[in-house]
């Protein structure tokens, strides 16, 4: 490297330092950054190498997107919209459906308002953050004060895969950095501000990724492009992103950083909205994910790669957070939700009445299935790493719940009607093995008279009606116009399978 390149880049680094320091951020670290920057230097030759209660009729379908044929194997595939999205969608995430989603960072600290407390507070400046902070911290505290306070000291990085494996989850997606900007793992590109060099003193990402893969649970992370104060975007971005300093030093560097180290089946991108996906190089990226990268053949990715392309392009879309149509869409999506209704980040100010109960957290899945969808349930763990009681609680019961009901959620693919023509609150499925097609219809609400009309089904005489997690078997008749009549017998409480949302397994309809 030229000293003439070197000069540029002492310069560009110590403008950084220099304008964190200028808004009151880092100013108690800031001389181990100088100290640092030599060493950042040395590394930049990496080489970048809505609800509808009407019922809807279709038709079955599996979600792989298209093919790409070549011999034995697929094409290289091109950078470019139109050739990535053509990529088939690794099978293991559509069989999945169900996932965690974790949001834990310097944020968790204040646990205050939301994970997006720093820009609410020196950004937006909402009024209650801003008192928040008057009242409770000293003059002249910056958000990297918190960092320290980021302790994890009772993060146990097998006991959260257990609590996640116990909720009959298959695939966890973490958030390795957020849009403070501060990684959960030692980034070569993020300074001081990870989590290996102030806070926990550990790599957070590779320890849960360890844990998790022992429980054969899919490793997922999610990554913020772009960060709130971080200088040199603020530098891009006041140039109309026509540079990309920030892109090619910080973003792309991360992101080819967490695939090589930790190799993780999910990357969950996110912070794109702001500048186009050409600003990102994000079709570039997902190329070499695709063609060359050590999970090349199990990764999946999401839709958020720059303005204009979420819900349009990429491995299955997200369209907004808490997406939930209600009906069945044409291409694999995803229902990124939280048991937190108000915030994907822990929040010592929560009321009960702010997290889900389980029986609406089972009738988003069942509701999200049904239609195609995966779910994926939030968690916000708090700073000292303890995923409290409540979401303890929603997700063990969860896991109770999948025990007895899984067989109509996991591999399941849409049916003909996602949800019934006549009674409310009831949702289907169906799973395909050979030439088998069984219908599952899930129940919301256990009927109140001794029998459950069901109008989407067409019954032959073969028939059979079971309910999972019991060994009874149902008889039923013709419904009185269309349909079928599923006569319920006084079961006991004590002996019904579960406690919330029951399937009747449902075999042989004319029109399944």
């Amino acid at each position: 490297m030229s000293v003439h390149v070197k000069v540029i880049l002492f310069a560009c680094f110590t403008s950084y330092v220099v304008s964190f320091n200028e808004q009151g951020i880092y100013k108690n670290i800031k001389t181990d950054y100088v100290v640092e920057q030599e060493a950042v230097i040395s590394n930049v030759d990496f080489k970048i190498k809505l609800k509808d209660s009407k019922p809807k009729v279709s038709s079955p379908l599996r979600f792989t997107n298209q093919q790409k044929p070549k011999g034995d194997r697929y094409e290289t595939y091109k950078p470019n919209w139109d050739d990535l999205d053509k990529r088939p969608l690794p099978t293991w995430y559509d069989e999945a459906k169900i996932g965690i989603f974790i949001h834990w960072g310097v944020f968790s600290v204040p646990s205050f308002r939301s994970e997006w407390f720093w820009w609410d507070w020196q950004g937006a400046k909402y009024n209650n953050t801003v008192d928040f902070m008057k009242k409770n911290y000293r003059p002249g505290f910056t958000y990297a004060d918190f960092a320290p306070k980021f302790t994890a000291e009772f993060f146990n990085a097998d006991q959260w895969a257990d609590i996640f494996n116990t909720s009959g989850a298959r695939y966890v997606v973490f958030t390795s950095k957020h849009h403070e900007g501060y990684t959960n793992w030692p980034s070569n590109y993020s300074f001081n501000w990870n989590s290996m060099a102030v806070g926990p003193k550990r790599d957070i990402v590779g320890e849960l990724s360890t844990a998790l893969r022992k429980r054969n649970l899919h490793v997922g992370l999610y990554h913020s492009l772009f960060e709130w104060f971080h200088p040199l975007y603020l530098q891009d971005k006041e140039n109309k992103f026509r540079t990309q300093q920030f892109v090619k030093s910080k973003t792309l560097p991360e992101l080819y950083e967490l695939v090589n180290t930790y190799k993780p089946d999910v990357i969950w991108s996110d912070g794109d909205w702001e500048a186009l996906d050409t600003y990102w190089n994000s079709t570039e990226f997902i190329a070499w994910l695709y063609n060359d990268s050590p999970v090349k053949d199990s990764v999946v990715t999401n839709d958020r790669w720059g303005s204009g392309v979420m819900c349009k392009h990429g491995g299955y879309f997200t369209c907004s957070d808490r997406y939930n149509p209600g009906k069945l869409q044409s291409r694999k999506w995803e229902n990124a939700m939280t048991i937190d209704s108000q915030s994907w980040g822990y929040r010592r100010n929560a009321n009960l009445s702010d997290y889900l109960s389980i029986e609406q957290l089972i009738d988003t899945i069942v509701e999200t299935v049904s239609c195609g969808g995966n779910i994926l349930v939030n968690v916000g763990p708090s700073h000292d790493g303890v995923i409290k009681p409540i979401f303890q609680e929603r997700l063990s019961q969860m896991g109770e719940w999948l025990k007895v009901n899984g067989e109509a959620i996991y591999s399941s693919v849409p049916w003909k009607f996602q949800n019934d023509t006549v009674t409310p609150k009831v949702w289907y499925t169906e799973r395909i093995t050979d030439t088998v097609k069984t219908v599952y219809a899930i129940i919301l609400q256990w009927p109140e008279k001794d029998a459950l009309l069901l109008g989407a089904p067409v019954p032959s005489k073969d028939t059979t009606v079971h309910m999972l997690g019991s060994d009874m078997s149902f008889t039923w008749a013709k419904g009185p116009s269309r349909g079928m009549l599923i006569k319920i017998p006084l079961i006991p409480y004590n002996q019904m399978p579960c406690k919330w949302a029951w399937t009747f397994k449902i075999s042989n309809l004319l029109n399944s």
